[in-house]
């Protein structure tokens, strides 16, 4: 019988976003294929240094520490083969238990997110994030020079999420950037007992949410909402995570304000936004990724 991934977690990560590979790829980026295969070639036995989501993946597969697997990590990467090599060296140098992994050489790896069904798909290239997110799979661009994630929490999973374009649809977000922050305002109070549709991270949310009603006991998962809604427009959102039966631990409705300060304190493990803004000031004190989704984002 064939194995399968049901029920599991499932992470697929580029090779960039799980390690550091900014010099090598400074290599690939002259447009020198060959030079950087060799490079890594002569590199096998030198483990990459941590990347941005290295923490994030680190932490999620300590959950398989109990006799159930219930997280999966797969890196899927436009690497060759050869230099997927170091990649996995790299992994079980750090004791990383990833076993599965597609090497593309330059071809888009998002297409294997389907076989897998994956829950979250991580990658520096934006065309790959693009493409996954038009596949319906909850997916970010990885910001390879973000601040590397807090080692407070050892034991704990920390994530953060905005939430129009993110945790829910953009159709709030529509009416704010056609009709002005009244009218968005306005249209929030005369909604405000219908939960907002989906948005891509739902998918993600919800699966975080089961492995948190799990009870791992040397584990644990914690969730923020982070967006620049204010009262009266939060109680709308509350509202749909309500009617999703989903908690979140945290909720900041800050009205405009940066959010980079408040996701330091928070300290998650990564942080996932729609606006390369917000993006960008998170990540000079968060892991962060951008979720190239909604009206903002439109080709």
């Amino acid at each position: 019988m064939a194995m399968n991934l049901d029920g599991r977690l499932v992470v697929a990560i580029s090779s960039r976003a799980l390690f550091n590979f900014e010099e090598e790829n400074q290599v690939f980026e002259q447009g020198d294929d060959r030079a950087y295969m060799q490079l890594q070639r002569e590199r096998l036995d030198i483990p990459a240094k941590p990347g941005v989501a290295f923490s994030l993946v680190k932490k999620l597969l300590a959950f398989n520490e109990t006799p159930s697997q219930r997280v999966e990590v797969v890196i899927l990467s436009r690497n060759d083969p050869v230099s997927g090599l170091r990649v996995m060296r790299s992994a079980q140098y750090y004791e990383l238990p990833i076993i599965r992994c597609s090497f593309t050489r330059g071809e888009a790896p998002w297409r294997y997110l389907k076989p897998l069904h994956a829950n979250l798909f991580l990658s520096t290239h934006l065309s790959d994030v693009r493409a996954a997110l038009n596949a319906g799979v909850p997916a970010a661009q990885v910001y390879p020079h973000s601040a590397h994630a807090s080692q407070a929490h050892p034991g704990e999973v920390r994530i953060a999420f905005d939430g129009d374009a993110v945790l829910f649809s953009d159709e709030a977000e529509l009416v704010y950037q056609n009709q002005g922050l009244n009218a968005f305002q306005q249209h929030e109070m005369d909604k405000v007992t219908l939960p907002l549709p989906d948005g891509p991270f739902k998918p993600l949310l919800v699966a975080l949410h089961r492995m948190q009603q799990a009870e791992i006991p040397h584990m644990r998962i914690r969730t923020a909402l982070v967006t620049a809604r204010s009262a009266p427009a939060h109680e709308r959102a509350i509202r749909t995570l309500m009617d999703w039966n989903i908690e979140v631990d945290e909720a900041m409705f800050l009205g405009g304000l940066d959010k980079g300060e408040f996701l330091r304190e928070f300290e998650p493990d990564f942080f996932f936004d729609d606006q390369t803004g917000h993006i960008e000031s998170a990540a000079r004190h968060v892991p962060s990724g951008h979720v190239a989704s909604g009206t903002r984002n439109a080709d």
